[in-house]
């Protein structure tokens, strides 16, 4: 059997006629640059993530760009951040010249450890950045106390976290500002780059719109330097009519992660295996269901694809030992954690439409492999 990490054709045959509707609807339109399109995305979106502002762009990458270019971020600014993270993360902050002051994780969630936050903090803090990963939110209640009352910026990177939720709060709307990518793999893609920012500050809503299209008040008069990075009416359409299945799918790949789960502790297995931790005061929206095999990871990954099984590593090197920030100063040891889950984690097939008979097979395939 194959069984891939993730099936996008098995998405698209659900909406084949919905979404050709809407691409033609914008072809004939002749609109494709923040029309109506976008307009209704982002009115939708502020309302499922339970915020006043969404303002779309072109990519995830470039909302945390854009979230930092609205703080005013410079050289010798500082950003609090995780180290077990996708590049574009740490890529926002030192674009703009400042500093990512990392901080470890947790080893169970792979979040921001935030009792270790307080310990980063100093003068030249700008902003935290925690970053809910794999489709699960940082514990946000200890950064909302830090940040209380200073003037240090809460900047949720929330990637992965479209419909996650700690205690309650929608993922991207507890922070200054939320940023979401819509990258096709994403459990809300589209059809090609799309990202958006989430904020209920109203002065903040205004400066990044403005970011976004150049720095201008209009198109030929411009108060400052922004950058181009809108998002495309096409890509709007398109995830309007994936935005109502949303909810439901992240369900189903929460119900598939629990079996998941089951099922790898009934299996007899000859090596160590973890699964996913999921706090109980928290919507996880499983965007990955991330296991851990000490010792045996890298074999393991070959077995399973010697079997049909896809997977993928997230993240193979943490940010501070990427060659490109070495001048950082950073070394081996200095952030175990994430060092260790870099070297044991592995992702495992997940996705709505997988078939009980694909997940049980993915999990015979883990019980045969011998260390």
């Amino acid at each position: 059997m194959n069984v891939p990490l993730l099936d996008l054709q098995a998405q698209y045959v659900s909406l084949r006629d919905g979404l050709h509707q809407a691409i033609e609807r914008v072809m004939a339109s002749q609109r494709f640059v923040l029309g109506d399109e976008v307009r209704e995305l982002e009115a939708s979106i502020a309302d499922y993530c339970q915020t006043k502002h969404a303002i779309g762009c072109a990519s995830g990458s470039d909302a945390l760009l854009l979230a930092l270019m609205a703080l005013d971020l410079k050289p010798g600014d500082e950003v609090v951040t995780t180290p077990f993270s996708f590049f574009a993360t740490v890529a926002a902050i030192t674009r703009l010249g400042a500093a990512p002051i990392f901080v470890d994780i947790d080893p169970q969630t792979y979040n921001l450890d935030t009792a270790r936050v307080a310990d980063a903090i100093t003068p030249r803090t700008k902003a935290i950045m925690p970053v809910h990963l794999y489709g699960q939110c940082a514990e946000m209640d200890p950064l909302l106390e830090l940040v209380a009352g200073e003037r240090i910026a809460l900047i949720e990177d929330a990637a992965q976290a479209i419909g996650a939720t700690d205690n309650g709060r929608r993922a991207g709307s507890m922070g200054l500002v939320g940023c979401f990518s819509f990258y096709p793999t994403k459990n809300l893609g589209g059809a090609g780059d799309g990202g958006i920012l989430t904020t209920n500050d109203d002065r903040m809503a205004q400066r990044i719109r403005r970011l976004r299209a150049h720095g201008g008040v209009n198109e030929y008069e411009h108060s400052e330097v922004g950058v181009n990075s809108r998002l495309d009416e096409l890509q709007a359409a398109v995830l309007r009519v994936k935005l109502p299945c949303l909810d439901q799918w992240s369900d189903e790949r929460a119900r598939k992660a629990v079996r998941y789960s089951e099922l790898l502790a009934a299996a007899d297995l000859s090596f160590p295996l973890t699964a996913p931790k999921v706090r109980a005061d928290g919507r996880h929206i499983f965007h990955q269901y991330v296991v851990r095999a000490p010792g045996n990871r890298d074999a393991l990954i070959e077995h399973l694809k010697a079997r049909g099984v896809g997977t993928k590593i997230y993240y193979p090197i943490p940010l501070h030992r990427q060659e490109c920030f070495s001048y950082l100063g950073y070394k081996e040891g200095d952030f175990p954690e994430s060092e260790s889950a870099a070297r044991e984690t592995l992702a495992l097939p997940i996705y709505p439409e997988m078939t009980d008979e694909q997940q049980a097979y993915v999990v015979d395939a883990i019980t045969s492999f011998q260390r």
